[in-house]
């Protein structure tokens, strides 16, 4: 709500006053009684409304011709009908009477002025028509909620510059703009009105490296746009004419919401009286608007996928073909970048991750670059980065850079329910080292907090430190599914030996793991029988099982929302010394999913009556929830260099149909 001042009067003295348009200005008639009279009453032009009652939320009424009693808790206030064509040309008058004194008056003369900022508050797509106040100086979340959106401009609309849009104090042209917010100025005023006041445009100089406004001025055949506010720029003076006029702004975000911003930003427009220049200029009324800035979204492995994105290697060329094949099945785009792009890094996931921003009028994807930068470092902003295309990145400026910050530790879960707490975005999942040790490693904190300030997919820390590689993606999974929508995948050693043992029952004993992929293969009966494995796969098992009851915790899952997908660790030492586990046979539930389509690392099992045993367990969970499984050979490619399908490869996804700021989070 819009803000405006009191307004004080004298007895047989005239005074002059500004109201706005919107607003109840509050007119001080107790303080500025004569002594000795004790009532009033109040005569007003007809564009003048006054209102006269005692202080809320005491029922107000119209004063007519009555008389009031002078009540210091009474209250009375003006609105303007219109706007004024003339310099205080509506009039009031207060008529002060007393027992034994003739009646006094304080004669008021207003200008009724309309100034208002308009955005789009109820998240429509379309700015609000000026008058609309209610609610622009709040910003409240749900399908009930209102206050105006505002995007980082981290896409790349001109093609020749090295950086994003935000960084720089242009506009290109029509596309840049519709990644900003459009806000209107109305005015209506006496012709000679800015004679004697000032608009300033401004925002706090704690938020001006958050946002900046480009100042539209329409020309006949071009428009021109003119930065005002911005980094160093807290306050912009305006130059207006008298009359009506209507003024365009357009506002981008600098900054995505972190640990020191919540994402909060107030654009505000302020008139000066300046008609006394040996005075300073006084405050008169004040109209504002909060815009939040859109969260980076992730998506999870349910949303439909758009495009996919994996790299070409001297050894992955059948890995590719099948990718390839899966990526036409799927009818997905397929982006393989150059030798030079990839530099030699085959680590697609932990690169990337791709979300998106939206806001009503616009969506956008936009890669979150991970701190890792290896071979893939210039990826994203070479590639990635442009015209709708954006960019974020988060992490140290400098200092050593762990595998807990690669993206393969970085996932979200489907939407899910706890107990009475929804979340429609879904939660995001981090991989942790479960409690501090001298050893232990955390996701790096600049990320953490990036994560958690978007608010939309409170993120849940699961315990992964016991992998050699310490990614999330090594021990779970999500597919779409009928019902709930998605089944969890959880990496089973458990579930594992039960299907060995069944085949050693079956006298399947002599079957052998690896048969012509490895020289030295590994039957049933071997692996079955072999107590340091069991051992290393039982404290494997228990590290899994915790990460189980914190997703059924933190997600509201049920044991019937979780499928075991068999497989066995090993484990070995890393340079620390510290034995940590790793895939035995590749790890099926590091998986590629694309729609129904599953690409799921080749486990090279058992060979029982001509088919895998593993791949055939796999197929009996997953295929009765309607789901296709590609069994790829990743062995020598990527198995062996400590990864899998899914951490070669990464997906660009369909933004959620939910509004984030639909939630509250």
């Amino acid at each position: 709500m819009a803000q405006g001042s009191v307004i004080h009067v004298a007895p047989e003295q005239s005074t002059y006053a500004v109201c706005v348009l919107g607003t109840e200005t509050q007119l001080d008639v107790y303080s500025s009684a004569p002594t000795g009279y004790t009532s009033f009453s109040i005569n007003a032009s007809p564009g003048v409304v006054v209102d006269v009652g005692h202080s809320r939320p005491a029922k107000k009424n119209s004063t007519g011709s009555s008389k009031w009693s002078l009540d210091p808790s009474l209250e009375v206030s003006l609105r303007m009908r219109a706007a004024s064509s003339s310099t205080g040309d509506q009039k009031v008058q207060i008529s002060y009477y007393g027992p034994k004194t003739n009646p006094v008056q304080a004669l008021l003369y207003v200008t009724g002025v309309e100034i208002s900022l308009s955005a789009d508050i109820a998240r429509t797509g379309k700015v609000k028509p000026a008058g609309a106040k209610k609610g622009q100086r709040t910003w409240t979340w749900g399908p009930h909620g209102q206050g105006a959106i505002l995007l980082v401009n981290c896409d790349r609309d001109k093609p020749k510059s090295s950086t994003m849009d935000c960084k720089d104090d242009e506009v290109v042209d029509s596309k840049d703009l519709e990644d900003m917010s459009l806000v209107t100025l109305s005015t209506n005023t006496p012709r000679d009105f800015f004679a004697k006041h000032q608009l300033l445009l401004h925002v706090a100089k704690s938020e001006m490296d958050k946002v900046r406004v480009f100042h539209a001025s329409r020309g006949k055949q071009v428009s021109r746009y003119r930065a005002v506010l911005g980094p160093e720029q807290p306050c912009h003076p305006l130059e207006l004419p008298g009359g009506q006029h209507s003024t365009d702004f357009y506002v981008e975000g600098l900054a995505f919401p972190d640990v020191n911003f919540p994402g909060l930003v107030s654009l505000t427009v302020s008139l000066l009286d300046t008609a006394n220049p040996e005075l300073p200029e006084s405050l008169l009324f004040q109209d504002s608007v909060i815009f939040r800035v859109a969260p980076w979204i992730m998506t999870p492995n349910t949303q439909p996928p758009e495009e996919v994105y994996v790299c070409r290697m001297l050894e992955n060329v059948d890995f590719l073909k099948s990718v390839t094949a899966l990526a036409k099945e799927a009818k997905c785009k397929l982006t393989i970048p150059s030798k030079e792009q990839s530099n030699d890094d085959r680590w697609m996931q932990d690169e990337i991750e791709i979300g998106y921003i939206q806001a009503p009028h616009k969506t956008l994807p936009v890669v979150f670059d991970s701190p890792r930068n290896r071979g893939l470092k210039d990826f994203p902003i070479k590639c990635l980065l442009g015209p709708d295309f954006g960019y974020v990145t988060r992490g140290p400026d400098t200092g050593e850079v762990t595998t807990f910050d690669s993206f393969g530790n970085l996932e979200v879960s489907p939407p899910v329910t706890v107990g009475r707490k929804k979340y429609p975005l879904g939660r995001i999942l981090i991989g942790s080292g479960g409690y501090p040790s001298k050893e232990s490693q955390e996701m790096h904190q600049a990320v953490q907090d990036f994560l958690s300030a978007q608010q939309v997919q409170a993120p849940v820390k699961l315990y992964s430190d016991w992998l050699f590689v310490g990614h999330v993606d090594e021990f779970l999974s999500f597919v779409p599914a009928p019902k709930k929508g998605f089944r969890l995948l959880l990496a089973s050693p458990r579930a594992c030996y039960a299907l060995l043992e069944e085949q050693l029952k079956g006298g399947h004993g002599e079957a052998a793991l690896f048969e012509g992929i490895k020289k030295k293969n590994q039957k049933i009966k071997d692996i079955l029988s072999d107590k340091k494995l069991r051992d290393q796969n039982s404290y494997v098992e228990k590290c899994i099982d915790w990460n189980r009851e914190v997703l059924k915790r933190e997600l509201g899952l049920s044991e019937r929302d979780i499928v075991d997908i068999p497989q066995l660790f090993k484990l070995q030492e890393e340079n620390s010394g510290i034995l940590k586990a790793e895939a035995y046979f590749p790890n099926m539930v590091n998986m590629l999913v694309l729609g129904k389509h599953l690409g799921i690392p080749k486990p090279f099992g058992p060979i029982i009556n001509g088919q895998c045993c593993l791949e055939e367990k796999v197929r009996s969970l997953l295929e009765p929830l309607g789901l296709h499984c590609t069994f790829i050979d990743d062995f020598y490619a990527y198995h062996v260099r400590h990864g899998e399908v899914h951490c070669g490869t990464n997906v660009r996804r369909q933004p959620f149909s939910f509004k984030w700021w639909n939630m509250v989070p």
